[in-house]
């Protein structure tokens, strides 16, 4: 391991010492390696291990699923042959304020960049289709960090101050990112989460 470093040091070497490199090149370069070092940091530290699906629901997502059962009997609204269902997004599906789960298709999740906590209006009607509208936005919090993908699930992560969340695939192919790259995402401005939204994405 310590051979390949050695390598990469000396490549950067004989790249710093090219008087062709330009300020830019040499930011970029610079920039690579603290990319690298990020990873590092957290592969040494066991970050990669942590299994976020056990963790407990957000803060954010307990917070407004409470705040949806104290604004109804946990009954679906019916408006005419329509059936109108709120509920809280919690980084992958709607839960309902009794409980029930309603998958929230990725595409429509990654373009209205929805964050753990996210109150929804789900309309269902009469021919069975489901149409989900963002009705209440949580307060979010902006971040950087580098897009990592795990080899053996595929899962795309966002890696920034030791702690990684996950993010949906269509989000960062919409954007082709690649592991290594630069993500700007979103995550609630308070607690704990476990996911986050795609803002945007930086090729390295």
């Amino acid at each position: 391991m310590f051979s390949i470093f050695k390598k990469n040091s000396e490549d950067q070497e004989e790249n710093f010492d090219d008087k062709s490199m330009t300020a830019k090149d040499i930011l970029s370069a610079l920039s690579q390696i603290q990319k690298e070092l990020d990873r590092l940091k957290l592969a040494v530290s066991g970050s990669f291990n942590i299994d976020l699906d056990n963790r407990k629901q957000s803060k954010a997502v307990q917070d407004n699923l409470q705040y949806l059962k104290d604004l109804s009997e946990e009954e679906p609204q019916k408006s005419g042959t329509e059936k109108v269902i709120e509920g809280v997004f919690d980084g992958n599906s709607m839960i309902g304020a009794s409980g029930e789960i309603y998958d929230v298709p990725a595409n429509y999740a990654s373009k209205s960049k929805l964050v753990e906590g996210d109150i929804l209006k789900l309309t269902i009607n009469n021919l069975g289709a489901f149409v989900y509208k963002q009705i209440k936005p949580i307060d979010r919090l902006r971040k950087v960090g580098v897009l990592d993908q795990d080899p053996q699930n595929l899962q795309f992560y966002a890696l920034a101050d030791g702690k990684k969340w996950k993010l949906l695939t269509a989000s960062v192919t919409y954007y082709k990112g690649e592991a290594g790259d630069e993500v700007v995402f979103l995550i609630p401005a308070e607690g704990v989460s476990r996911s986050a939204a795609v803002d945007n994405i930086i090729k390295k």
